[in-house]
């Protein structure tokens, strides 16, 4: 049995110097569809809906100042501060989600500055739900850009990706994409259907803690990114979701008492 090759283009087209890439197309469906979600929430919850045009505006550019510049201060340090001209040079690819979840958390708390109807982890739980979504289809962008890619395999569902090697592989991308719809789909779901949103930070526990779990694990079938990682007993993407499963359980654990207490 033939591995699938996968030679897909990553521009969809380009004019001149403009270029529409399917990785951009993902990454503005998810922001679409995550506005999209939460104007249902605020409707359900009958909160001013005018708010969420500036929170789109915040998490946009918190999202893309998150992820580069954990990019370039977590994996490429050394090469952008000696090139510190190129840390803008997003198209150019290096974005790290860790560091878009930082970004995500600053511009919550920036955003949460101005409109002070909601509190920091009400939003946070509500918001959790789009974001897995918005996370999956940024993966499937990423697998159209032929990046993020797994260890060589022999199972049936090996890929090769023919514009960087001829060597089937794991998927590591798509892994991670239905690893976050599927929490996706069950927390949307949960929400609508069970009491779990009366609990303060479960949704958002149970999001951080399932999501960088799978993070984790899926760590072990994908090529590190910059070659330093090899001297470490774990890498990057592995180290930095450690703390983040911690917290997710502890949100978790503490959610009955913050629902107590908000009572």
């Amino acid at each position: 049995m033939h591995p699938l090759v996968w030679n897909v283009d990553p521009d969809i087209f380009s004019l001149g110097a403009f270029h529409l890439r399917w990785y951009g197309l993902f990454f503005a469906l998810g922001f679409f569809l995550g506005y999209l979600i939460m104007a249902q929430f605020y409707r359900r919850e009958e909160r001013p809906l005018e708010n969420l045009s500036d929170l789109l505006l915040y998490l946009f550019l918190g999202t893309i100042i998150g992820a580069r510049l954990g990019h370039v201060f977590l994996y490429q340090p050394d090469y952008f501060l000696s090139h510190p001209w190129e840390i803008p040079m997003i198209w150019q690819g290096g974005l790290a989600s860790h560091g878009g979840f930082a970004g995500v958390m600053i511009s919550l708390y920036l955003y949460l500055r101005k409109h002070r109807d909601i509190s920091f982890i009400e939003l946070a739980d509500r918001l959790a739900i789009p974001c897995l979504l918005a996370a999956a289809l940024i993966r499937v962008g990423n697998f159209f850009n032929s990046e993020i890619l797994g260890t060589p395999s022999n199972l049936p569902w090996a890929i090769v990706f023919a514009r960087v090697d001829d060597i089937p592989r794991h998927p590591a991308m798509l892994y991670e994409a239905a690893a976050y719809f599927l929490v996706f789909c069950a927390l949307y779901v949960a929400y609508w259907k069970t009491t779990i949103i009366q609990f303060p930070g479960r949704v958002f526990g149970t999001t951080i803690a399932t999501c960088f779990l799978a993070r984790f694990m899926i760590e072990f079938v994908k090529e590190n990114q910059v070659p330093f990682e090899s001297r470490l007993p774990l890498n990057m993407g592995q180290l930095l979701s450690i703390p983040f499963i911690l917290l997710g359980v502890y949100l978790i654990y503490a959610s009955r008492r913050m629902s107590t207490l908000a009572r």
